[in-house]
């Protein structure tokens, strides 16, 4: 199994069709799934209720939070074990949870709980490199062979640092074998950012950098080395110094090789059928060294919420860098489609002729998302322990949350 991004490009087709059929008030009905039987024997929890505790910042105003809740509400079931959401709007705001801490008991969602944000590390990573490109230690345009030396092969095409954030290196991606056993039995393994890029160049490059545009982690993979190499620091140290304390993100980390999640979370599960049976397997620790710098970060709704708002005005990346993440390049997908993905984001046009950037991701047991318009006045973000959150089809309850907030904007 080649190792690509699918999830993103199906939440991002989802995002679409839920669109043209969500309406205020509405939630968009999902298709059911098998019920695993370890969740059938978990009574739901109390439905959700609002949640802003030590998050002054949330005011509720007159926003309805409403269709959110309904969305959310009845949790566990067979599709997720809990939910949380929080959306901002100009109306107000409103946090809520739904679902338990974990399936041995009927403990609700702890408060500021930590969840594995997946690929949303990708908006932190080009943030990352996009300072240093402001503080004039990396050229956008600059090869990666000349600042990483002996990383790719020699004759190679020269792929740029710009290239790296915006999908269009063409760098392949490692393959693994296919199927959720092998991945449970190697889910502890390490690997070090230069295995993964040594496994990718086993297999041929996609296209000629720079020519069309596909979504995979390898360029963030990359773009993580590079960080390490110019700050002679490692990612989760420069995460911390530039991001995270400044901003004062209290639950914002990547985890290096410590397959936990450390503080209050919820955990996550996956459903395994073997032997004709459904069973869902507690897949919450889980080692993130196969996807460094690109969707190995854990943070919390609150801190998601404060670096989206601080990014987008400005506070974290120079205005003149910051356009990169809200620039599309000229080149179709692979698909032949346009371009949907910049620097760490993902373009979402809206009917009204605005546009939603959006950022989503999935590991193992979780599933996480975060939206905002340019000008930071609705936002939202949220996390779904759903139960095939690699799965091919995208969770109900995620569908039921992105229709929900798409109603209310």
């Amino acid at each position: 199994m080649k190792i690509t991004n699918r999830r993103t490009v199906l939440v991002t087709t989802t995002l679409g069709a839920l669109l043209a059929v969500a309406a205020p008030g509405t939630v968009a009905a999902a298709a059911p799934v098998p019920s695993p039987a370890a969740a059938a024997r978990v009574s739901p929890s109390a439905a959700a209720a609002g949640d802003r505790r030590g998050d002054p910042g949330c005011r509720p105003g007159t926003l309805d939070p409403a269709p959110v809740q309904q969305a959310i509400a009845g949790l566990p079931d067979a599709d997720a074990t809990s939910a949380q959401v929080r959306i901002t709007t100009p109306d107000g705001c409103w946090t809520g949870t739904s679902g338990v801490r974990d399936l041995r008991g009927q403990a609700p969602v702890p408060p500021h709980a930590r969840f594995r944000v997946g690929s949303v590390t990708k908006a932190f990573t080009a943030a990352l490199v996009l300072q240093l490109v402001a503080e004039g230690r990396i050229d956008l345009d600059a090869p990666v062979q000349r600042l990483l030396p002996g990383l790719l092969p020699a004759g190679y095409p020269t792929v740029t640092v710009r290239q790296l954030l915006d999908h269009t290196s063409g760098l392949p991606s490692p393959s693994v074998p296919d199927g959720i056993e092998w991945q449970l039995a190697h889910r502890y393994d390490r690997w070090t950012p230069e295995q993964l890029v040594r496994l990718g160049l086993r297999n041929p490059r996609e296209f000629d950098p720079g020519t069309k545009q596909h979504y995979t982690n390898m360029g963030y993979i990359v773009a993580g080395m590079l960080i390490e190499k110019v700050t002679g620091h490692s990612y989760a140290t420069e995460l911390d110094r530039r991001i995270a304390r400044p901003l004062g993100l209290r639950d914002t980390y990547a985890p290096g090789d410590d397959p936990r999640i450390r503080g209050p979370h919820a955990h996550g599960y996956q459903a395994v059928v073997r032997d004709g049976r459904t069973e869902l397997v507690d897949v919450t620790t889980w080692s993130q060294t196969f996807t460094p710098a690109s969707g190995n970060i854990i943070s919390s709704l609150t801190d998601l919420d404060a670096f989206l708002t601080a990014l987008f005005a400005g506070r974290v990346v120079p205005a003149a860098q910051l356009t990169t993440m809200f620039t599309l390049p000229t080149v179709p997908d692979v698909d032949g489609g346009p371009a949907r993905y910049s620097a760490g984001l993902t373009a979402f046009p809206l009917p009204d002729g605005d546009t939603l950037w959006i950022k989503t991701g999935s590991r193992y047991g979780y599933l996480a998302g975060i939206a905002s318009s340019r000008d930071g006045r609705f936002r939202v973000e949220y996390s779904i322990t759903g139960t095939d959150a690699k799965g091919e089809e995208l969770s109900a309850t995620a569908q039921r949350v992105i229709a929900a907030v798409l109603a209310l904007r």
